[in-house]
């Protein structure tokens, strides 16, 4: 099992509340900023942090990730530099584990192989590539298996079985299980559209990996819902709707509120 499964493993029996994914965009609402707000969460004790290389036409996300996304962009970011950055603050907070999230454009632009040698010498965990479909990703999966860095992999509600079956028999690390159809955004409740835990226990019989849930999460009661269903709950959209609201301030409130572990 690699590194992060192991470590999400260890740290989270399934019976209790799941660990926190923070997700922050490189860049926004600028390169310093963003990474003070990287360290604030980690500093918290937040177990994988995940961010997100802006790109102008993030197509899984909704309006508030696509706008940071542009703002960042006038920052000019490069992923060589957020490579280092992001090195640089896992060797400080050695406890958490980070994630590349990226779409295709910068990362063929970047080079995947050299991305993905560049990202396992930095110290990252794993990338997440929500628009490389497993069918084209021979030369991105040898590179991940020989810089032994997690490709992560997306399942949506609406994929079929077959798919499903597919998707999770090459996972590692962990699976980022959509919890809706859609982009992301606000949600009152996981449970409203399908039946979550039928859905999360398909999952659960192609793979050993864990199995982190977002799209939507906004409250306790959300985080709640997944206890015993899956391993790690990811929030998104709304914590960065905390940060515009109330800066680093109200978001460390939100993921108090969140997850009590870190208060």
């Amino acid at each position: 099992m690699s590194q992060l499964a192991n470590f999400i493993n260890a740290k989270q029996p399934l019976t209790s509340q799941p660990l926190a994914m923070t997700h922050v965009i490189y860049g926004y609402p600028s390169i310093e900023a963003s990474l003070e707000w990287m360290q604030t969460l980690l500093e918290m004790g937040v177990e994988t942090l995940e961010v997100q290389f802006p790109f102008s036409d993030p197509v899984a996300d909704g309006p508030s990730i696509v706008k940071a996304c542009h703002k960042a962009l006038e920052s000019e970011p490069k992923m060589q530099q957020c490579l280092a950055d992001l090195g640089r603050l896992g060797r400080d907070y050695p406890n958490s584990k980070i994630l590349l999230m990226s779409y295709l454009n910068p990362v063929y632009r970047f080079g995947i192989t050299k991305l993905v040698k560049e990202a396992a010498e930095q110290g990252l965990t794993g990338l997440i590539l929500p628009d490389l479909p497993i069918e084209h990703a021979a030369e991105y999966q040898a590179a991940c298996v020989e810089y032994n860095l997690d490709a992560i992999w997306l399942i949506t509600p609406n994929m079929p079985k077959e798919r499903i079956k597919q998707i999770a028999g090459q996972a590692t690390g962990m699976l980022y299980c959509v919890s809706r159809s859609g982009v992301t955004g606000q949600k009152s409740s996981l449970q409203t559209e399908f039946d979550l835990a039928a859905y999360l226990a398909e999952i659960r019989q192609h793979t050993d990996v864990p199995l982190a849930v977002g799209f939507g999460i906004r409250s306790p009661q959300q985080v709640a819902e997944l206890t015993g269903l899956a391993d790690i709950a990811i929030v998104g959209s709304a914590l960065l709707d905390a940060h515009n609201q109330g800066g680093i301030a109200t978001g460390k409130a939100l993921v108090a509120n969140l997850f009590p572990q870190l208060a």
